[in-house]
């Protein structure tokens, strides 16, 4: 099939787009950035230069394309500062746009050049409702009251959320990528947990749930053929506690134990967000994502995926998804 991936050149684009092409499909790929075409023509794509809030250039973009199939990864999740929990919303503005704006005029072209199936990224995990229940199927409703410093970027996860799987004379599928880690993913937020920068906040109760970003782009390359519309947890099988999981992340890149520090001084470190992020937040079932999308997990936990799947990116192959 043709095949139209907008933000080709994320951490996850860059390993589903050789998969796209070993599965035989001729793909299409979009960057902001000339110095990264020649990096699409390596992973097999045709490159394209791209502003996905231009909407007229993404209607003439997909309109060339003619695809049968649209992906939306568009992002700015690299530029954000993870740490910097207190301005949330400052720091995911950018990929706030694409998750609304972006989408509209993504959308519109797809169903304009006459795309069959539509798929967006979303995310797993803090959206949730903070007071349901430890793990969440996609039956369960988003946090109907987010913390102030989250509503922005709760706002812009709902309209893809809401705007994809009703779209007109498409298959629409949403798929909510767990906390995201792998080569390329999350360096970030994993050094500064290195660095004993990341203490555990109270009771360290709040449940993550983690995916590979190899992970991610077998389940996107699974997504093309298979699923009908709606949202999907692309998750790994473990969702664990604050308590839990990162004292082993700590000692999987070679630091020392977290500190323990207590809520009201994490308030005022981090903000009504962090205190949410190390107490409050759900994990998320994937057990959707496996049965209709035929999906496998490479890293089935994270204590495998910090251990095994951090240094270089992991192989991924056709036959995964």
């Amino acid at each position: 099939m043709r095949i139209f991936v907008a933000g080709a050149t994320g951490v996850i684009g860059q390993q589903l787009l050789p998969l796209l092409v070993a599965q035989g499909h001729q793909v299409t790929g979009t960057t902001r950035s000339p110095a990264k075409l020649d990096r699409l023509r390596a992973l097999g794509a045709e490159p394209v230069i791209l502003d996905g809030l231009d909407g007229a250039a993404v209607g003439e973009a997909v309109a060339r394309a003619e695809p049968e199939v649209v992906i939306h990864q568009m992002t700015t999740l690299a530029g954000a500062k993870l740490g910097n929990l207190r301005r949330f919303d400052r720091e995911f503005a950018a990929t706030n746009q694409l998750r609304t704006a972006g989408t509209d005029h993504l959308l519109a072209a797809a169903q304009a050049a006459g795309a069959r199936r539509f798929i967006a990224q979303s995310y797993a995990g803090w959206p949730g409702d903070r007071h349901g229940p430890a793990v969440q199927s996609e039956n369960e409703p988003l946090d109907p009251n987010p913390p102030a410093g989250q509503r922005e970027s709760l706002a812009a996860i709902r309209h893809v959320e809401q705007i994809v799987p009703a779209a007109s004379g498409l298959d629409g599928l949403v798929l909510r990528y767990g906390s995201l880690y792998g080569y390329g993913a999350s360096d970030e937020f994993f050094d500064l947990a290195r660095q004993r920068k990341v203490p555990i906040i109270g009771s360290g109760a709040a449940i993550w749930s983690f995916l590979h970003v190899a992970d991610a782009a077998t389940a996107t390359a699974a997504a093309v053929e298979h699923g009908s519309p709606g949202l999907y947890n692309v998750v790994d099988d473990e969702p664990a506690t604050v308590a839990e999981w990162l004292p082993f992340l700590a000692q999987a890149v070679g630091g020392k134990p977290p500190y323990h520090i207590p809520a009201w001084l994490g308030r005022l470190a981090a903000g009504d967000v962090g205190i949410s992020m190390m107490t409050e937040v759900r994990g998320c079932a994937n057990a959707k994502a496996k049965r209709e999308l035929g999906w496998q997990l490479q890293f089935p936990s994270w204590r495998l995926g910090f251990t095994r799947g951090l240094a270089a990116p992991a192989r991924s192959t056709a036959a995964d998804a």
